[in-house]
Formats: structure tokens, sequence, C-alpha cells
């Protein structure tokens, strides 16, 4: 598989530039985690959480695309807007693909059998990509005290 978007994007990604960089990068591999739990879910015959993880796949990878607009705007302007944003974009990411965990985590666990490794992969992606999210909130809150930091643990620990 080879597909130009793929590659395009990949390229975008390893480039010398600020963005698009891991904050992208981890909600497109959330939205990997929730495609390959909504396999999962519709090999299981589970058409609420197929159709979930087709809103988080589809939330997920908008997020990509905000994580580069906000913190290219950030570099730009350096208000503290921007940064704010850089620190909600991630939120988002971790509190979404947490959710993937937790679905593909269940439909592991429930679901049909044949399909076990295809919903543990999504499970096991998507809590990287919540732990990343986490990481990316913390740095960018720079040792801040802000009621966000807590919300993104509360996503790691559901994730985990």
């Amino acid at each position: 598989m080879q597909s130009d978007s793929v590659v395009n994007y990949l390229d975008a990604l390893g480039a010398r530039t600020p963005a698009p960089a891991s904050g992208s990068g981890a909600a497109v591999t959330g939205a990997i985690a929730a495609a390959l739990a909504e396999l999962a879910a519709r090999f299981s015959d589970d058409g609420a959480a197929a159709a979930r993880l087709v809103e988080l796949r589809a939330r997920l990878v908008a997020l990509a695309g905000d994580d580069a607009d906000a913190y290219t705007a950030f570099v730009h302007t350096r208000s503290d807007a921007d940064r704010s944003r850089t620190i909600d974009v991630p939120l988002a990411i971790a509190e979404a693909a947490s959710e993937v965990a937790v679905l593909a985590r269940t439909l592991a666990e429930h679901g049909n059998p044949r399909v076990a490794g295809d919903a543990e992969a999504g499970a096991e992606l998507a809590a990287a990509v919540t732990r990343v999210g986490a990481r990316l909130v913390e740095i960018n809150l720079g040792g801040s005290a802000d009621p966000r930091l807590e919300r993104v643990r509360t996503a790691v620990a559901a994730a985990s």
C-alpha cells in the first residue's frame, strides 16, 4: 500500500518544519487505532461501537490538522490564546484516543475472537496516543498548575 496522500503526509511529518509534528502524528495514529477497533466492532456485529469509532476516527483526523494549525499559529504569534490551543488540542487528542482504547479493549475481550488481534492493536495504539497527548499537554503547560492536567491524567488512567 502506497497512497500518495500517506507518503505526502509522512514527508511533511519528517520535514524540518514546525508542523505537522508529534501531536498531528499522534492524532493520525489514533485514527488508525479507531479504524482497527471499528473493524473489530463490525465483525462483532456491534453497530453502536462501530458508529462511535467512526465518530472518533473523524475527530482524530480533524485534530491532526488542528494540532498543526495551533502550533504554527503559536510559533508566529506567541499569544496566550494560541499557547492555550497548543494545550487544548493535545488534550482533545488524548481524550478521544482514551475512548478508542476503552472501546477497543472491550472488543478484544468480548467481541469476535477472530479479530481480537485487530482490537488489541487498536487498544495498544490508542493507549500510546493517549500518553503522547498527555505528555504534550504537560510540556506545553510548562509546569503551571492547570485543570487540564487532571483531565489528561484521567484519560491516561482510563486508557491503561
